[in-house]
């Protein structure tokens, strides 16, 4: 295919919609959306989208989590359909929502590869973060993202990745913790990782507010998806 015609055939794939919550949506809600969303891009009636939101203080479980990993069901629990075990959504953390049509590449994720498109989802919070000048990092055998406190010698969690592909659409995401509540992390073993801490920009020091880390995150995006 000549360049002229693989441009034109790029062409006609619209942008991807960025879409807000204004309000905390809860996550039963936030499910039926995406199933929704997911099932329209897969018919070719609706486009990819990334979604911002909020949720009220949940638990929700992945494919793999285990009864024992709720410590204190002091907040509602939802079987998410994600892959991962338990995780904490709540104020003050950003959950994105990344629904993709994966049977296609997108920047630096080739079409059809699971797992460099978890790649491309943790490269992502890392360039969001390092607007920030915050220095995210993985850590082999543990899913998310990781900060180091090298004064103290230790590491906590700063961003989870829970993801589910129907049909080679992507739903689920992310969620980057900007001005949660840490002490709502309590009640499970965050993604079956114990040992470790939860922390967040605001723990960090960093001030910032929801706007500024939607901003990093959307100037980041094309560094990695195109």
């Amino acid at each position: 295919m000549s360049a002229e015609a693989a441009t034109g055939v790029e062409a006609t794939i619209p942008p991807i919609s960025w879409l807000i919550a204004e309000n905390r949506v809860p996550v039963p809600e936030a499910l039926a959306a995406m199933e929704g969303r997911v099932a329209g891009i897969r018919a070719g009636t609706a486009g990819e989208a990334v979604w911002l939101v909020e949720h009220p203080p949940s638990y929700t479980a992945g494919t793999s989590a285990r009864a024992e990993s709720l410590l204190d069901g002091r907040f509602p629990t939802y079987e998410a359909g994600r892959g991962g075990q338990w995780t904490y959504h709540g104020p003050g953390q950003r959950t994105a929502y990344v629904m993709l049509d994966l049977s296609r590449p997108h920047g630096t994720v080739p079409a059809r590869d699971v797992r460099a498109y978890v790649h491309g989802l943790e490269e992502w919070m890392i360039r969001a973060l390092d607007r920030f000048n915050v220095r995210g990092e993985r850590r082999e055998g543990r899913v998310g993202i990781w900060v180091e406190d090298r004064a103290a010698g230790t590491e906590s969690k700063i961003g989870a990745i829970g993801v589910r592909v129907s049909r080679w659409v992507s739903w689920h995401g992310i969620a980057l913790n900007v001005e949660p509540d840490l002490s709502h992390f309590g009640g499970i073993v965050p993604c079956g990782i114990s040992g470790h801490g939860v922390t967040s920009l605001h723990a960090l020091g960093i001030t910032a507010t929801m706007e500024e880390v939607d901003s990093a995150l959307r100037a980041a995006w094309p560094e990695v998806f195109g």
